[in-house]
């Protein structure tokens, strides 16, 4: 009796030990990023505390500012075009990767997710020296591109470990019930794998949107992007407006991962009604 309290008691303890250290970890990875909130309505300009009063006159200067719109509408624009061309060349490689037949599978695939890999300095001089001969440089279709490149492995990744536990049996009843290989897939395939291939593409644009190393090596000023608008503000000129918009990008980014989570729950779901 005298034990099983004693290995209550210690479980206990441990459970504690597991909260508080994940409490601790949780706090050194969140705080950096909330300490920036508080100080996005400071009526001061400079970026310390204590704050000198409240106001929303960054926020409203972020706003109405012609640069913030401009680069806002840019990371919008090319975000959904590079996840789109992401989405499509991603979701075709992971169907063919997910073959089991499929030859040199283990080369192609560290070769298609070594964007992720590979130092984005390197990633992006690299762009620079194939788009610079071909006349992309400073042009939107060069960093639409580029960005589809960098958003493509998360598509991969997302969508081959659905497929890696897809039932292949429902293929081949669909064909022994006539269905041709492309109706099979719009019709069995492409509903199971949707919630992996909207995960990837999420995470693509999310890609694109935080992205600025490339965009300062192929953009020019008429793609300007908000990354690249809050690198130019600080290095420029402390711009207090630049609090404003990172705090909207935390939200926006929350929203992300929200998003993120829903649509594996659809996987989950759909996963178990298939068992």
């Amino acid at each position: 009796m005298q034990d099983q309290r004693n290995k209550m008691l210690t479980e206990r303890i441990a459970a504690r030990w597991v909260r508080v250290h994940t409490a601790l970890v949780l706090l050194f990875l969140v705080a950096p990023i909330l300490a920036i909130i508080p100080l996005s309505f400071n009526s001061g300009s400079y970026f310390s505390y204590p704050m000198q009063g409240f106001s929303l006159r960054w926020y409203e200067q972020a706003l109405t500012s012609p640069d913030w719109q401009r680069a806002l509408l840019n990371s919008i624009g090319i975000g959904a075009a590079s996840t789109l061309i992401a989405t499509c060349l991603g979701t075709l490689a992971a169907l063919g990767l997910s073959r089991a037949q499929f030859p040199l599978r283990s080369l192609i695939m560290p070769l298609i997710i070594s964007p992720m890999i590979v130092p984005i300095v390197v990633v992006a001089a690299g762009f620079y020296l194939i788009f610079a001969p071909l006349g992309l440089v400073n042009s939107y279709p060069g960093v639409v591109l580029a960005h589809a490149a960098l958003g493509t492995p998360f598509v991969v990744i997302t969508v081959t470990a659905s497929l890696l536990s897809f039932d292949h049996s429902l293929l081949r009843a669909a064909s022994g019930l006539g269905a041709r290989p492309w109706v099979a897939f719009r019709r069995v395939t492409l509903p199971l794998i949707t919630p992996a291939v909207a995960t990837g593409s999420v995470f693509a644009f999310a890609t694109s949107f935080d992205e600025v190393i490339v965009i300062l090596f192929i953009g020019g000023p008429d793609q300007t992007t908000v990354p690249r608008r809050m690198w130019s503000g600080i290095r420029d000129s402390i711009d207090p407006s630049i609090l404003a918009v990172a705090t909207m990008l935390i939200v926006f980014a929350v929203l992300l991962l929200a998003s993120i989570g829903w649509l594996r729950g659809r996987h989950a779901a759909a996963g178990e009604g298939l068992s």
